[in-house]
């Protein structure tokens, strides 16, 4: 369920198919998002699910997997 919201999210954001999104996928290199994208993003997974995401936490994901996982873990 995160995973296909958050493939879901970034397809949205960066405007792209969402079968091109993978667990695996980089974000940044293989998707080409930029630091406005990743904020973008932020917010928009935020607001998705009722929570704030600290720098702390997501300065070191760079794959949607690493993302997934990351949110499952702060929303249990």
């Amino acid at each position: 369920m995160v995973y296909e919201t958050v493939r879901e999210l970034l397809a949205r954001q960066l405007e792209i198919d969402p079968a091109l999104i993978g667990p695996n996928t980089d974000i940044l290199e293989d998707l080409g998002a930029d630091s406005l994208d990743i904020v973008e993003l932020v917010m928009a997974i935020e607001e998705e699910y009722d929570i704030v995401i600290t720098d702390e936490r997501a300065q070191n994901v760079r794959t949607v997997e690493q993302l997934v996982d990351m949110l499952e873990s702060i929303i249990g």
